[in-house]
Order: structure tokens, then sequence, then C-alpha cells
């Protein structure tokens, strides 16, 4: 390994808004973050699917209904 091209790791911590503190390392140090795992409506279980402009009873109507067609 050649040096002096290596970044340096150091201790980092990285806090997010709902108050989570993870501890790990990093070459530009600890910050602040909005979201994370612990909070994110994905990962919760909180996520909702919105449909808007009923987008797929439109892509049901024109592909949903389809038949196979003999080759």
């Amino acid at each position: 390994m050649k040096s002096g091209i290596h970044p340096e790791y150091k201790p980092a911590t990285i806090t997010c808004a709902c108050g989570e503190v993870i501890q790990t390392q990093s070459t530009k140090g600890s910050f602040r973050i909005e979201i994370c795992s612990k909070c994110h409506p994905f990962f919760t279980g909180k996520h909702k699917f919105i449909d808007t402009a009923g987008r797929v009873e439109q892509f049901q109507k024109k592909f949903g209904k389809m038949k196979k067609q003999d080759a």
C-alpha cells in the first residue's frame, strides 16, 4: 500500500432527528441526518400507497384484462 494516499477513518456519531444515535467510522466526522431506518415510513410499516388520479385503474383497464393470443 502506498503511504499518504488513504483517508483517515475516525470515530463518528450519526444523529437522527428522531433521536437515534449511531456510532460508526467516517472520513468526514460526525453529522446529523433527518431520517433513519428507525423512523422512515417504509421501514416502520407505515408506508401508504397513494394512487393519484386513478392511474392504477387506468393501467388495469388498458392492460390488465388482455387475453393471450394464440400463436
